[in-house]
């Protein structure tokens, strides 16, 4: 109790004082937006934050989504924003720990939850009050659902979060490339229906979303600065923003995906397949922000189930430094594309060497107990095999 104390303690304050705090700067441009649309009339992509030059950037069926910010207050919202990201959490922790998420107990929950803090995505992710969060929640209900076996719903999810956000809309790709058309169709369902009531609420918005804003990755930022981690935004650093030879890098990068998804999905690893489809959403979007890097939490639980814990304590404690920012003024020289890169090479190598299929149980020694040194059955008590329950086996 102490030592957990201690730690709670220890990153409150680092927390508090060491990393730069966002300001719950997205937030603000969601609840100006949805207040501007709502209230006044104004346009949803017309709005920017006071001050700046940033405003809405997400397809107009998020705006849709977030009508609720219309009824609340700016303080009320930083703690829906709050609230709503630890739910989010809470299910994304239950899901990657599996069936026996009971047996680790509050105290081993306690550290994990300390060393999660940590995390600089996903710090930035409540810091920010961003959605990346409810996103990778409502993506991993899907990859639940196949991996029980209960497919009848599974999509749903995916279509809600590729409606919310494009990345996610890899998922879809990940379903066809399994052979689950049903979950496909399912989830590009979804998505086309929450699209469809987005331009039946505002036609306007919808049409200057997907022939303009989409287009425009001014509105999102600079390519090249250092918070993004994609591979667009490594050839920005080197200055070469050519669509070419982005789009050859993404082409190589999906044949990668492609590749170690399906041996992941053939042996029925679905966490895996979804850690792998993560990475490669990260490293193919135009802009990948320090925090969309939450998105490689399924990565670390992976490599723990697997065994690879150092490694995964290793690459986890670089994403808690903050070390691209060391970078954020000169990214040049030998030194600037390696550093400020330092989160995309993880996340390539991730890619690359991610463990895939379900590992073995461990071979319990045999107990010396009663049963191992039972005396041998005698005529008059011959011994009884039990036959397995079936159902257990």
């Amino acid at each position: 109790m102490r030592l957990v104390l201690a730690l709670a303690a220890a990153v409150t304050l680092f927390t508090a004082t060491v990393p730069l705090l966002r300001g719950f700067f997205d937030l603000r441009v969601y609840y100006g937006t949805v207040h501007t649309w709502v209230h006044h009339g104004g346009r949803i992509y017309d709005y920017q934050v006071p001050g700046t030059s940033y405003g809405f950037t997400y397809p107009p069926f998020a705006a849709l989504a977030m009508l609720p910010l219309a009824l609340l207050g700016r303080t009320s919202a930083i703690v829906a924003s709050v609230l709503v990201n630890v739910a989010a959490l809470a299910v994304v922790l239950r899901i990657l720990a599996g069936p026996d998420w009971r047996r680790h107990g509050w105290y081993r929950w306690s550290l994990s939850l300390c060393l999660l803090a940590l995390f600089e995505p996903l710090r930035d992710t409540f810091s920010f009050g961003q959605v990346n969060l409810v996103l990778l929640a409502l993506v991993l209900g899907d990859c639940l659902l196949l991996a029980t076996g209960r497919e009848r719903l599974a999509g749903a999810g995916i279509g809600l979060a590729a409606a919310v956000k494009l990345t996610p809309a890899l998922f879809i790709g990940l379903l066809l490339l399994a052979g689950r058309r049903r979950a496909a169709g399912l989830a590009t369902a979804v998505a086309a229906a929450a699209t469809a009531l987005a331009a039946w609420a505002d036609p306007e918005a919808s049409r200057f979303y997907w022939t303009e804003a989409l287009w425009d990755t001014g509105r999102v930022g600079r390519l090249g600065y250092v918070s993004n981690q994609s591979l667009q935004g490594v050839l920005a650093r080197l200055g070469e923003p050519g669509r070419p030879l982005w789009a050859t890098a993404v082409l190589l990068t999906l044949c990668v995906w492609a590749w170690r998804a399906r041996r992941a999905v053939t042996a029925g690893d679905w966490t895996a397949a979804f850690a792998l489809t993560a990475a490669a959403a990260c490293l193919v979007s135009p802009i990948t922000w320090v925090h969309h890097l939450v998105w490689l939490l399924p990565s670390f639980a992976v490599l723990v189930r697997a065994g690879h814990r150092r490694i995964a304590g290793a690459l986890y404690a670089v994403l808690c430094t903050s070390v691209v920012w060391l970078w954020v003024d000169d990214a040049s020289g030998v030194g600037g594309f390696l550093g400020s890169n330092t989160y995309t090479w993880i996340t390539l190598g991730l890619l690359c060497v991610l463990p895939t299929g379900q590992p073995r149980a461990p071979r319990l020694p045999l107990a010396r107990n009663a049963s191992a040194t039972a005396p041998a059955p005698s005529p008059e008590s011959p011994t009884t095999t039990a036959v397995p329950d079936q159902s257990s086996s």
